[in-house]
């Protein structure tokens, strides 16, 4: 063990960083991007709010961000406004803070594997406690099994994926309302793909009104095209907001940042149409490599799981060798794609074709 080593956390000894592979291939659906960049009108329009900041950068930014609030409150209705919204550069940063916050040495945050893979991180991070009270065979996640969880371990928090990552299923609200009401501590529903959903209505957010522990996140990185920008942001009570201040960086989130992001929030409606496309090419997938005979779940998120993988690293590695990257997510027997343009998309089924005629061993599981 080297000098630097031993000064290390304890539990921190040995981890490695999170990161997915980056490689330089034709077609990279790997890392759930928004496959379109942003359209030259709106970026006109994120360029005029940045410019209206860059003389005043010398002064520090407004701490509380509360003109993106306001607009992130309207963005998301539900009766909701600034006082109900914090945002944080990406979700990841919004939940550390909920961690700091209400977790910490000594609580415990309960989780579902397989979803998310920074949550255990981000909870180690923080020196919370991750439980995995994990998923049904099939990865779904049913009212009975969180409660029975929660009254297992006793969590100071919950951590909910929907839609989840990486199975692309969405939860149904009675799973949420089990959590809430099982739970003595903080729910927390992730929907950071939650604007590619097959049915928008069905959100946490329905959910929040009464619920002053219940917390739901989102980011601008997938349906906004704005992974590039770090902005996420939630949902929840007034008060529970307010105690998220206490555990923030003054001047986390910078004036650029903030601009960008209002810019992008103007032309929301705009972006849908990339969304919409989206959609559209992640239903082609499901459609396709079903009726090449592989079991794929229906998706609400700008991904898909794709089964019946007689060994999923090998046939990682043979659709890479078409030039296309997708995502091996350590599920056995699946792999997970990122819904792209019409070509990408295109590409992407031509590579699974291919591997399926030259190597069907790779597939015997199912066929």
């Amino acid at each position: 063990m080297s000098e630097i080593e031993n000064l290390l956390r304890e539990d921190l000894r040995g981890q490695r960083p999170y990161g997915a592979p980056q490689l330089d291939v034709p077609v990279q659906l790997n890392t759930n991007e928004n496959a379109y960049a942003i359209p030259d009108d709106v970026a006109e329009v994120v360029e005029r709010f940045l410019a209206r900041e860059v003389r005043g950068l010398n002064r520090y930014p407004d701490r509380d961000a509360a003109a993106l609030r306001e607009d992130l409150a309207a963005y998301l209705r539900h009766g909701l406004t600034a006082r109900n919204v914090w945002a944080a550069n990406g979700s990841n940063e919004i939940l550390q803070q909920l961690l700091q916050a209400f977790g910490g040495p000594g609580r415990t945050v309960l989780g579902f594997m397989p979803s998310y893979s920074m949550h255990p991180l981000l909870a180690r991070g923080t020196g919370t406690a991750f439980v995995d009270a994990g998923r049904e065979a099939d990865y779904t996640l049913s009212p009975g099994h969180v409660r029975e969880a929660v009254a297992e371990h006793d969590p100071d928090l919950v951590f909910l994926v929907s839609p989840n990552n990486p199975t692309g299923t969405a939860l149904g609200t009675d799973v949420i309302d089990a959590a809430c009401e099982a739970a003595r501590g903080i729910v927390v529903v992730d929907e950071a793909y939650a604007e590619f959903a097959r049915d928008p209505a069905a959100t946490a957010l329905s959910r929040l009104e009464g619920r002053r522990r219940l917390v739901v996140t989102r980011t601008m990185s997938k349906a906004f095209a704005f992974a590039g920008a770090r902005v996420g942001y939630l949902a929840a009570d007034p008060e529970l907001v307010e105690k998220l201040l206490l555990v923030r960086l003054p001047y986390h989130l910078s004036s650029l940042t903030q601009a960008a992001a209002r810019g992008a929030l103007a032309c929301a409606s705009r972006l849908q149409a990339e969304v919409d496309a989206l959609k559209h090419q992640r239903d082609r997938i499901v459609k396709h490599l079903r009726a090449a005979g592989l079991p794929v779940a229906d998706s609400d998120a700008n991904f898909v799981l794709v089964g019946g993988l007689a060994d999923a690293p090998a046939v990682w590695r043979a659709v890479l060798d078409q030039g296309v990257l997708i995502r091996d997510v350590g599920l056995p027997g699946r792999l997970r794609v990122t819904a792209g343009t019409e070509e990408e998309t295109a590409a992407l089924l031509s590579a699974f074709e291919t591997v399926m005629e030259q190597s069907p061993e790779l597939f015997g599981e199912q066929r």
